[in-house]
């Protein structure tokens, strides 16, 4: 019986962290950058300490550099990108509200690259 070393395990949940950022991330990287120039996308979202570009904006950004990129090529950072991105999706979407369209719900989600309207 084959037993997994601790690389393998590591692999693996790269592999399924890959997956779930894929599968949460619906939009394509030329996509999100098309987005990301609008006057909406840069309409939403809290700026630090008098930071010009948003929070969500600024990982808008990171994504289309991570979307970009092969598994094996994604660095410690990205990996760290990939969980918040993930993670911020996930309590976003639970937060859904009665008008989608044209909210800055959506608008916010669309920083992270998630469009709550895409079939």
């Amino acid at each position: 019986m084959a037993t997994q070393t601790s690389e393998d395990k590591q692999q693996h949940e790269q592999e399924e962290l890959q997956k779930e950022f894929h599968e949460l991330v619906n939009m394509s990287a030329s996509e999100l950058k098309k987005w990301l120039n609008t006057e909406e996308s840069k309409s939403v979202g809290q700026k630090k300490d008098g930071a010009k570009e948003s929070t969500g904006h600024q990982s808008g950004e990171q994504i289309v550099d991570i979307l970009g990129k092969k598994g094996k090529d994604l660095s410690d950072e990205d990996v760290h990108e990939m969980k918040r991105v993930i993670s911020y999706i996930k309590r976003h979407l639970a937060q859904r509200p009665k008008e989608v369209e044209g909210s800055n719900w959506a608008y916010s989600l669309k920083n992270w690259g998630h469009d709550p309207e895409k079939k």
